[in-house]
């Protein structure tokens, strides 16, 4: 579909703005307090006196898959308070009984019959608290934000929930303390409110406050609940310290004194949280243990470009919404947490071999605050403030002699963010500041005449060790907002972003040749690099808008850009820079089921890339679509068109490169997720004119849970990425640089392995394995002749037979006859990983936990001749793997 005719059918709907009123009266809910009764036993029995205070509330209706249709069963809930717990009790009717789903999980594993309530306690349409138990007593918890799109589970508030299954269904009784909870003061507090039921063996879900299919967002339809008198807002105060005993086990290196075999530590530490007002909390860590934490997926790319990896640690994940903030697309943003306690950047350069060197895995974060909440007006806050430690690794030579060298500096990271809402919470503007300051100060001017104290030692190992190319400080600053209006059916938003990086000569110079800049582009007029300059200043931004609710049709457009001197990358998270994108789409959605589907929906998309000296990069079309049919089963195809791709990267400096152009397609289907064996296939291929490269992709997930307390899933993975212009590397001929690139055949096999045993909703057993194996063999190595020609014969010319030949691991070119005129290393690779965990999890005590854990990795290098196979047998099954054990227990004090 032409861009014209996107932009056509996007400003038609825009400035007609369809009519129809699908609005539906809000539901109240008026609760009542204990007054003089006593308080309920959460013990999953309706016998107390208490909850005959107040009348059932029922009149659920279906909201998938047949929206505003009768559920097949009745569900009824009520809700009471004293001055500090909210009380609700569940009765979810059944007709057969004996079919209840009770599944049991960890805690938010959200599997078989449920209900949750959603508390919207700021009322600001945007926010809200959600508490879900399940028909085997299993508690989740998330935290919903950004009206309804995003959930985030890792929110664990201290509450209490108890359930039981009889002869007219299942009954469910929670106990929610208001400390866990935010508002404002009033004489009566007036919240958001819904409750929703999940049908498990029917994959039904049926609503108290109906919200219609085509709704433009979700926290803003919530009905409402009345009744709460004179309730004081509970500042929230919680220690929680730890300890932790490690002992880790790794192969032995023969007079390495820092590779002897294992080694034991104890550690501990302290995390708080502090309720400042009702509204805003302050929570606190003092030496921070992630030891539990699940290890990342492993991952190679041969684009060089930095991998995304998700956020794990509890202390940064909670209240993440707050501080997020995407400008563009894909995972840029001006904050990004793993960069606080990474690896080291530095490394000790100068080590001989006749040395041994013992460096960090991680950067030590000595302390970390974070003051964060919404108050009763609209105003969301959020300020981050954490310092990591100077780190030092350890040299040692044969004779014993041992001295330090410094491979990170003390750092100081902060992150503040503001929102507020406006117009009855359909617009808000915020804006965020982040900062980053390293102490490389006493670096720049170093005696090197005088190496005798340690100080100057260590200072001197800042140099030595390559960390002069680190940024002395970064700083970025943004504006955002966003508009709804006409029922919040249709919307406007936009952001701008800035940066500045400061630094000595040598750190700029390093910036601009990254791969994110690129400022030594031989083609490029609009960049050069400047050895002088101290500083970059860079901005970015975007600007869309659409149509997000209200009948089938869905659309938005708009465009986003990265000036060539953005940079985030100190506590932000960027890609590239130097790029200007056009984007549009249209999505149908099929909101009725008929005989044959429950759900469906037809997606169109268009894009197209610029960088700023105004060269037209790329340009993309796809078309997807999704049907979930009425046996719950389902598949997902689409289709792609690439008709042009440049690159302004892919010879890391060297002139912008041409790919061939590409379709692509995919096609994913599964059976019943509810089923307690369920499986997803999927295939993924693409394939870009004259074979200049192509993808295959193979993905099996399966699903199995033989009875309630045990499940097991196997995800394997294969993918095929052949490239006749894969790069290799530069090299000079005559004075004249040299681009060479080689025919790769990259075969990557994966399975991630879980498997969980729950031996009630308090006591967990998990285990996480995942076996990975990437390799890559070279053959017809070419070099760039015509980087931006349409034949890829006229791009790349292959070296002949005579002019190239191989020997001790390095290819030797003569190009003219007359002797070898440069060389390179055999680029020939095989990466092989296994990680996992078991981990046994007890919570003892709402809010307090043990965990036993087991780590284990192999990481290994194979023979690139040999099949997948062989390397996993070689490099996993018959090495000795690293492993870790740790104790670790907390207990949260509630004052």
């Amino acid at each position: 579909m032409n861009i014209y005719v996107l932009l056509f059918l996007f400003c038609c709907q825009l400035l007609l703005a369809q009519n129809e009123d699908s609005t539906v009266p809000k539901r109240v809910y008026t609760t009542k307090a204990l007054g003089a009764a006593k308080a309920p036993v959460i013990d999953g029995v309706l016998d107390d006196k208490a909850w005959d205070i107040i009348d059932w509330t029922a009149d659920f209706i279906e909201s998938n898959p047949d929206e505003n249709t009768p559920p097949d069963q009745e569900s009824r809930f009520k809700i009471i308070y004293d001055q500090k717990y909210l009380y609700v009790a569940y009765r979810c009717f059944d007709k057969e009984p004996e079919n209840i789903e009770k599944r049991l999980s960890r805690r938010d594993g959200f599997a078989g019959d449920r209900i949750t309530i959603i508390l919207d306690t700021y009322h600001d349409k945007r926010t809200a608290f959600s508490f879900t138990i399940t028909a085997a007593g299993v508690k989740g918890d998330e935290f919903v934000s950004q009206n309804g799109d995003n959930w985030d589970s890792s929110w664990n508030p201290i509450w209490y929930a108890s359930a039981s299954i009889d002869d007219k269904g299942w009954v469910g009784e929670i106990k929610i303390p208001l400390s866990q909870l935010k508002f404002g003061k009033s004489k009566e507090q007036i919240w958001g409110l819904q409750v929703t039921r999940m049908l498990f063996r029917k994959q039904e879900r049926s609503a108290w406050q109906r919200i219609p299919a085509d709704a433009p967002g979700f926290v803003s339809e919530f009905g409402e609940l009345h009744g709460l008198i004179d309730i004081e807002p509970q500042h929230q105060l919680e220690i929680q310290p730890f300890g932790v005993v490690q002992y880790d086990t790794f192969p032995e290196e023969e007079g390495n004194p820092f590779r002897d075999g294992d080694d034991f530590k104890l550690n501990g530490g302290l995390d708080a949280k502090i309720g400042i007002t009702n509204d805003l909390t302050l929570d606190l860590t003092v030496n921070p243990d992630f030891g539990q934490v699940e290890a990342d997926p492993a991952a190679i790319a041969l684009d060089g470009f930095q991998i995304f990896f998700r956020e794990q640690r509890p202390f940064f994940v909670e209240n993440k919404n707050i501080f997020d903030y995407r400008f563009a697309n894909g995972q840029d943003n001006l904050f990004y947490s793993r960069r606080i306690g990474r690896s080291p950047q530095g490394f000790v350069g100068n080590a001989t071999n006749r040395e041994f060197v013992d460096t960090p895995q991680n950067t030590t974060i000595l302390g970390a605050a974070k003051f964060s909440g919404k108050t009763k007006n609209g105003w969301s806050v959020g300020l981050l403030e954490s310092v990591t430690a100077r780190e030092l690794a350890q040299i040692e030579d044969l004779n014993g002699n041992r001295r330090e060298a410094v491979v990170e500096p003390m750092t100081n990271y902060l992150v503040g963010r503001v929102q507020k809402d406006f117009n009855d919470r359909n617009t808000y503007i915020g804006g965020i500041f982040t900062a980053t300051n390293r102490n490389l100060s006493d670096i720049l001017n170093i005696d090197y005449t005088n190496p005798n104290t340690d100080e100057t030692a260590e200072l001197i190992g800042l140099r030595e060790n390559n960390l002069n190319f680190l940024r002395e400080a970064a700083y970025t600053g943004g504006l955002d907002f966003r508009h709804n209006w006409k029922d919040r059916k249709y919307f406007v938003e936009g952001n701008i972003v800035a940066s500045q990086v400061k630094g000595s000569p040598e750190a700029i110079a390093a910036t601009q040749q990254e791969l994110t800049h690129l400022f030594q582009r031989v083609d490029a007029s609009h960049v050069e690099v400047d050895p002088t300059r101290t500083s970059l200043t860079g901005t970015g931004g975007k600007l869309s808008a659409g149509r997000s609710g209200g009948g089938n049709l869905r659309y938005d457009g708009g465009f986003f850009w990265r000036s060539p001197e953005l940079e985030l990358n100190d506590v932000g998270f960027l890609r590239q820079a130097d790029e200007i994108i056009q984007f549009a789409g249209l999505r149908y959605l099929f909101l009725k089921p008929t005989k044959w589907y429950r759900r469906a929906n037809i997606n169109l998309s268009q894009f197209t890339t610029y960088d700023f000296e105004g060269n037209y990069n790329r340009i993309q079309y796809e078309f997807n679509n999704y049907i979930n049919y009425q046996n719950n089963w389902w598949t997902e195809v689409g289709l792609g068109h690439k008709p042009r791709i440049f690159t302004n990267t892919f010879l890391r400096g060297g002139p912008r490169f041409r790919f061939s152009e590409e379709n692509f397609a995919f096609v994913y289907f599964g059976s019943d997720q509810s089923k307690k064996f369920n499986f997803t296939l999927g295939h993924v291929n693409s394939s870009a004119k004259q074979n200049n490269f192509s993808l295959q992709r193979y993905e099996l997930r399966l699903n199995y849970q033989p009875f309630d307390a045990f499940s097991l899933s196997l995800n394997p993975q294969f993918e095929r990425n052949p490239n006749k212009t894969q790069y290799v590397t530069e090299t000079d001929f005559n004075g004249t640089p040299r681009y060479i690139t080689a025919n790769i055949d990259q075969q990557t096999l994966s399975a991630s392995i879980r498997l969980n045993y729950n031996i009630n909703p308090n006591l967990t057993i998990q285990y996480y394995g995942q076996p990975f194996i990437s390799r890559g063999r070279y053959t017809d190595f070419n070099f760039v002749n015509d980087a931006t020609a349409e034949d890829l014969n006229q791009r790349v010319t292959l070296y002949e037979d005579d002019q190239i030949s191989y020997a001790n691991g390095r290819y030797t070119i003569d190009e003219d006859g007359g002797g070898a005129d440069y060389s390179f290393s055999d680029p020939d690779f095989a990466f092989v990983q296994f990680r996992s965990n078991l981990v046994v999890r007890w919570e003892y005590i709402p809010g307090s936990e043990i965990f036993l854990v087991w780590s284990q990795g192999i990481n290994g290098l194979g023979d690139a001749q040999n099949n997948l196979f062989r390397s996993l047998d070689n490099q996993i099954l018959n090495q000795q793997p690293e492993n870790t054990f740790l104790i670790k227990a907390t207990y949260r004090f509630v004052l």
